[in-house]
């Protein structure tokens, strides 16, 4: 069965049924970096292993990229070799964020190693729960794989190519903060409010419908293109405050079927760590 981006509760137990399945479980409190691990031990999806946003999917050794900077290769397959990945096994990460974090954001990174068989689970750990779904507790037990992957950096909008697109208007910046730390009115994490100049503001929990699940590909196809006003999805690259939740809107949109964006890696956090650089604050 070929994998979406986005899979359904029921469809995951199922595709666990009949074939191998590698869930991957990326629950992650900002405020409390080690909560996510203690509660997958507490209860997660049969089978899952465990990802941690900052050892795992970042590398927070690196100074100037933002708070989360995408890890070295040989970290990310180390990661992915102990939780027994391997070629051509299929990937499913969910979070209780709704994918933000850090589902979508291991979905991203998979991408950039060239793996395109994976997909988030669509509402998360509420929607596995609410279908009555099984949940085993402890750290699950797997084979350590050989991995050796390479992230396809190119496929990142850095800091050079950001402004020189931006001096030439061929991009449609998209900042997935809510609007209230996208205006400058509050700054809860980083130590410069505002964004960055010319940035528009989507914020990826308009992705969501009532229940914590994605809208409707087609609602969201509309909502992307009234915002894109004719660009070419190329032309889009998506922010936040460390590159985590930018990728739930490219997410959304390569579900509803607008390809092609990108991610500004370092985001709101790295595009403040150089003073020089413009701020603006409002709507």
């Amino acid at each position: 069965m070929t994998l979406p981006n986005l899979i359904g509760a029921n469809d995951l137990a199922e595709r666990q049924r009949r074939s191998d399945v590698l869930v991957v479980d990326c629950r992650f409190d900002l405020a409390d970096p080690g909560k996510g691990e203690r509660e997958y031990l507490a209860g997660h999806i049969p089978s899952a292993a465990y990802m941690h946003l900052d050892r795992d999917l970042s590398d927070l050794s690196k100074r100037g990229l933002g708070r989360h900077p995408l890890p070295h290769d040989l970290v990310f397959s180390e990661a992915l070799a102990r939780i027994g990945w391997r070629a051509g096994l299929d990937v499913v990460a969910y979070d209780d964020a709704q994918g933000a974090l850090a589902a979508a954001r291991l979905w991203w990174l998979l991408r950039l190693a060239r793996i395109r068989n994976a997909a988030v689970l669509d509402g998360g750990w509420a929607a596995w729960r609410a279908a009555g779904r099984e949940v085993e507790s402890g750290a699950t037990a797997v084979a350590q794989t050989p991995v050796q992957l390479t992230l396809d950096r190119a496929q990142v909008v850095w800091f050079d190519e950001l402004e020189r697109r931006r001096a030439s208007g061929d991009v449609l910046l998209i900042d997935a903060r809510g609007a209230p730390r996208y205006r400058g009115e509050v700054e809860p994490i980083d130590p410069v409010a505002g964004h960055v100049p010319n940035a528009r503001n989507r914020p990826f929990a308009d992705n969501l419908d009532a229940s914590g699940c994605f809208k409707p590909r087609e609602e969201l196809r509309s909502e992307f293109e009234r915002l894109l006003g004719g660009r070419h999805p190329r032309e889009v690259v998506h922010m936040c405050g460390s590159g985590v939740t930018a990728c739930h809107n490219l997410l959304a949109m390569e579900h509803a079927g607008l390809t092609g964006s990108r991610v500004f890696a370092p985001s709101w956090s790295g595009w403040i760590a150089d003073p020089s650089r413009s701020v603006a604050t409002g709507p």
